[in-house]
């Protein structure tokens, strides 16, 4: 089994997920990215776009609009300036 990446998308109103996943693929500023357990740290801003959220084979997708991403040896933490569930 693979190892697992702790994940948390926080927007000021609410956090939209904190848990356990398999992967993020978030819109950075220079470039779309994905994080795995285990990545090298770096921080980043985002810009508006979809984050994608693997989990046990299945993704559910965010809309995003600007923030930072931050990941370090305990994880990701995604502080957006607004975030919502994709319909």
């Amino acid at each position: 089994m693979a190892e697992k990446l702790n994940f948390a998308l926080v927007s000021p109103e609410r956090e939209l997920f904190s848990g356990l996943v398999d992967q993020v693929d978030a819109p950075g500023s220079d470039g779309d990215f994905g994080v795995l357990a285990g990545h090298a740290p770096f921080m980043t801003t985002l810009k508006e776009g979809h984050l994608r959220v693997h989990n046990n084979g299945s993704v559910t997708t965010y809309e995003v609009r600007g923030g930072f991403a931050d990941v370090t040896p305990d994880g990701l933490t995604i502080l957006a300036q607004h975030a919502v569930e994709a319909a």
